[in-house]
């Protein structure tokens, strides 16, 4: 009896130490208070409706989906001009970004070489006329044959197109623009060597402009030569009417699309060649929520609508797609039936 009780003695802490552990789990957790049942909230989620705030319901419509395709602009008429003879170059008056005007001219060549060639050949053509007019005179006076005469002929006409050929030649030292339009790529400067093909200068005409998309084989069947479409453009940032003018009967191989060409219809030639562009296209039929481009609010990166149920607003994040004028399509967070606000009330 002894031993047990020196036993608990020296044990007497451990013993209370898991006690009064046990008692503060008890109280922490809760076991020692009353329960309350749950309830309802006494205030409504968000806030109350303003009167004669304009909602509308959301419903889910037949429509056409619309699909856009990435594309490039450029110039539906640019002229790489090159040098036709091989010569240096004396002088370059244009630059790019520049505008000209048709006729205008753009870069001189070294015509020295061939301003010799057409005085020499000048010379002949005066030598070969000389004797072609004393020929026909002896021929009047029978003092020489026929054949003398058509000998004579022969070397005039043969000197005379010798000159016209230099003449045309004198003409390729001067490049000139060949349309009304701007300047781009500029690739030689003055002292330069020009060979026959070379490229000098660029031209494109800035009222003339078109998108160049590479569209899926699978949406081929929604365009059609003629057809009028839609295209928004980067910079300018806005959007544009077009016409599709050429599908490419070709296929790329690695990305399965072809190549479709929109002339766009623009009045302000500011397009730049190059522009990043969408090319908009309707495919099958299909069913959609668009609410009105207004009842779109964001919050940074967010985009919310504000839903309406039992008299107050509540805002909810969605997911929108593509505009269709004055509306725009909810892919996701709204549902079919659901009310909102058509134009959003500023919180708080």
């Amino acid at each position: 009896m002894q031993n047990i009780l020196t036993l608990a003695k020296q044990h007497w802490k451990v013993t209370t130490g898991i006690v009064g552990l046990v008692i503060i789990i008890a109280v922490s957790s809760g076991s020692c208070s009353r329960k309350v049942a749950p309830a309802k909230l006494g205030k409504p989620r968000g806030f109350e409706v303003p009167p004669g705030a304009d909602t509308m319901v959301a419903e889910m419509t037949p429509a056409a989906t619309r699909i856009y395709v990435v594309g490039t602009t450029a110039s539906e008429e640019k002229i790489n001009l090159s040098a036709r003879i091989p010569a240096y170059v004396n002088e370059v008056f244009a630059s790019a970004g520049d505008k000209v005007t048709k006729g205008q001219k753009l870069v001189t060549l070294d015509d020295r070489e061939i301003r010799e060639q057409l005085a020499a050949a000048e010379a002949q053509f005066n030598q070969a006329k000389t004797e072609y007019e004393r020929a026909k005179q002896l021929f009047e006076k029978n003092a020489t044959t026929e054949q003398a005469l058509t000998a004579a002929e022969s070397m005039y006409n043969s000197a005379r197109a010798q000159v016209d050929q230099v003449k045309v030649m004198l003409t390729y030292a001067q490049i000139t623009s060949p349309i009304d339009g701007i300047v781009t790529d500029r690739r030689i400067e003055a002292g330069d060597l020009a060979n026959p093909g070379m490229p000098l200068l660029s031209v494109y005409d800035p009222t003339r402009m078109r998108l160049e998309a590479p569209v899926p084989v699978r949406l081929l069947d929604e365009l059609a030569l003629g057809q009028e479409v839609e295209v928004s453009l980067e910079r300018p940032a806005r959007t544009l009417n077009g016409r599709v003018t050429e599908i490419v009967s070709e296929v790329d191989p690695s990305s399965r699309t072809q190549m479709v060409k929109v002339h766009l219809e623009d009045d302000e030639g500011d397009i730049l060649p190059g522009t990043f562009g969408r090319l908009w296209v309707e495919q099958d039929s299909g069913e959609s929520i668009r609410v009105p481009a207004s009842a779109v609010y964001r919050v940074g990166q967010l985009e919310l609508v504000q839903v309406v149920k039992n008299g107050h607003a509540v805002r909810r994040l969605v997911k929108t797609g593509p505009s269709y004028g004055d509306n725009i399509e909810i892919l996701s967070g709204l549902k079919d039936g659901e009310t909102i606000l058509v134009s959003p009330v500023k919180e708080g």
